[in-house]
């Protein structure tokens, strides 16, 4: 095991009714922004709690933050905030709208130019402090303090993370999902399952306690995955979901590690030139990168295959593993080959070229190389069997 920091300062509110708790957390400040995405929140009733829970502060509200936050978007919160003297925002939402808002905290008090945060690596000292109330959950970034912002002028896509940027608290209530349309659902528990691996199916480490971590939650998004798309009103399946895509990027389990995060970084760029879910690009990449690293990855795949999915004898192999990861994908109903999703070879040129230009070197034995991806994408191309 590597020697590691740990550091999460994050207060979670778990459970139903715990918006009504937010008044308690919030009282040091003043001005208020809400932010949001495009309006579920008025539909599903969360909106009138969380400005119920606000009576008495000055509430500055703004909208309109999408899937995949938007640099462009943001800058528009960025300009409300800094005209209101906004001493706290809520952000009110999915991961997307949790990142978002984590750029806008970080960039009012930013004297530079806001992108550069993320597209040059600028360090964040200062943040205007946050909360969450959780609506979606995937991404883990109500326990965290990264975040992914796009920019749709350059078609980029790029993560930042800093300690300034961890949430002061984050509300986690089960009931708020129930409305959620079933693709948003399975494309979270994809996104879930692959931040675990992303940490998890390295090389072995000797860590012993992070490993028998991530297996617990590989194996209960598997259990639970599916039974939650059945039945969106079981509370104790949406809370057994939302609390695994928590803990899933938490830092917990890539404390002493080493991780991957190759299959995310291709992944952003499917979504920043094409279009694509997360949830989707992440489906479609990792069962592609296995078969293209199984070899880097031998020791830990049959252990994965082992202990996660149970295979032995002649089953024990890093293919079955593979194919059992794919096969869940597809058994929340997320297709996991770009033909799928109609994309050919030329469509992913410019994403090979980009990686070409940037000259990047991923994964844990930062052996994914430009050639290298362009190889993982081919195979996302061959038709599912």
């Amino acid at each position: 095991m590597k020697n590691f920091e740990f550091y999460n300062p994050v207060k979670i509110l778990f459970g139903e009714g715990q918006i009504d708790k937010i008044p308690q957390e919030i009282l040091p400040y003043h001005t208020i922004l809400i932010a949001y995405g495009r309006g579920s929140i008025k539909r599903n009733g969360v909106y009138e709690k969380v400005v119920n829970a606000l009576n008495g502060k000055k509430v500055i509200e703004f909208g309109g933050i999408e899937p995949n936050p938007r640099y462009e978007t943001l800058m528009k919160a960025i300009k409300l905030a800094r005209e209101n003297n906004v001493d706290f925002v809520l952000a009110v939402g999915g991961g997307s709208v949790i990142d978002g808002t984590k750029f806008i905290v970080a960039s009012v008090p930013f004297e530079g130019e806001p992108w550069d945060i993320v597209s040059k690596d600028v360090k964040v000292e200062n943040a205007i402090p946050f909360g969450t109330v959780l609506t979606l959950p995937a991404t883990g970034s109500e326990m965290n303090a990264g975040a992914v912002i796009s920019r749709d002028a350059t078609k980029e896509k790029y993560a930042f993370s800093s300690p300034a940027v961890f949430p002061k608290f984050s509300v986690l209530d089960p009931t708020v999902t129930y409305s959620l349309p079933k693709h948003q659902v399975a494309n979270g528990v994809v996104d879930a399952f692959a931040h675990v691996l992303e940490q998890y199916l390295t090389y072995p480490s000797n860590s012993t306690i992070q490993d028998r971590f991530a297996e617990g939650i590989l194996q209960t998004l598997i259990e639970v995955g599916p039974k939650t798309l059945e039945n969106p009103t079981d509370n104790n399946l949406r809370a057994t979901f939302m609390w695994s895509c928590t803990m899933a990027l938490n830092g917990l389990i890539s404390t002493g590690v080493p991780t991957d995060w190759a299959t995310h970084m291709i992944g952003h760029e499917l979504t920043a030139f094409l279009g694509l879910d997360h949830g989707v690009t992440l489906a479609i990449i990792y069962p592609a990168l296995l078969t293209e690293m199984a070899e880097f990855k031998k020791e830990k795949l049959l252990q994965y295959a082992s202990r996660v999915w149970y295979l032995s004898g002649n089953n024990l192999t890093p293919e079955r593993a593979i194919e059992e990861t794919e096969k869940f994908f597809r058994s929340l109903g997320v297709k996991t080959r770009l033909p799928e999703h109609g994309i050919s070879h030329t469509d992913i040129k410019p994403i090979v070229d980009r990686f070409v230009a940037r000259g990047w070197k991923l994964g844990e034995n930062q052996n994914i190389t430009p050639d290298v991806v362009e190889k993982i994408l081919r195979r996302a191309l061959e038709p599912y069997r």
